[in-house]
């Protein structure tokens, strides 16, 4: 007698072993090649955070990290004239593996904390690494000393010429949508100039880095 599919017992009873050989067959491919991208070059040279008595390295780690930095400004804004105010900037030290390790901003004299700056352009910019995923995936929050965390003291000066074109490059491969911004808001190029680093990235309290040590240190290592 011949099943609904038109097919005798005999000869499903042959099909079903050949599929169901077939489909363990795939499986196990689709599972090596899984393992194999696990495995791969990338997967095995990921950036890992310098150790942490390392300072100096860990803070230019955190800046290369980060797209982004809280800057406080001393307000020329009424009714907080003379008082910190805090406001979230995109920033850049170079294109993704290429770390200048001074953070560079795209800005307009139209933005209120720009308007600050005008007045006095010493500044602090703060960064964090509760920006990225590392955090979260390691279980830290975000005050923790093991969330790597640092603040740079400086000023924001505007560039020109050849670094102009340099924080260009950082910024809009970072931040592509920087491209298509209004051209009427007369943006500009700048970079904070940094005088002090402070790193706090484990336990025992705040460390401090000269700009010096700050520069000459690499920021990250592949690790294979």
């Amino acid at each position: 007698m011949s099943s609904a599919s038109g097919l005798s017992p005999t000869v499903l009873r042959t099909l079903n072993p050949t599929m169901s050989v077939l489909l363990r067959s795939a499986c196990v491919l689709l599972l090596g090649l899984l393992w194999a991208s696990s495995f791969s070059p990338a997967s095995c040279c990921r950036l890992r955070i310098p150790p942490h008595d390392q300072v100096a390295r860990v803070a230019r780690f955190v800046a290369h990290q980060c797209d982004w930095a809280s800057m406080a400004t001393i307000s020329t804004h009424k009714p907080v004239v003379g008082q910190p105010f805090s406001n979230a900037f995109s920033v850049s030290d170079g294109p993704e593996g290429s770390s200048s390790g001074v953070p560079y901003m795209y800005l307009t004299r139209m933005e209120i904390s720009v308007q600050d700056l005008e007045v006095n352009p010493q500044a602090s910019l703060s960064m964090s690494l509760a920006q990225t995923d590392y955090c979260r995936q390691q279980g830290f929050d975000p005050q923790s000393p093991l969330c790597a965390h640092i603040i740079l003291s400086g000023s924001v000066l505007e560039v020109n010429g050849t670094e102009a074109d340099f924080a260009k490059k950082a910024l809009f491969s970072r931040h592509p949508e920087m491209i298509d911004w209004p051209s009427d808001h007369n943006w500009f190029f700048a970079k904070f100039n940094i005088t002090q680093v402070w790193v706090l990235d484990y336990f025992g309290g705040v460390k401090t880095v000269t700009p010096e040590e700050y520069f000459q240190a690499e920021p990250h290592k592949k690790h294979h």
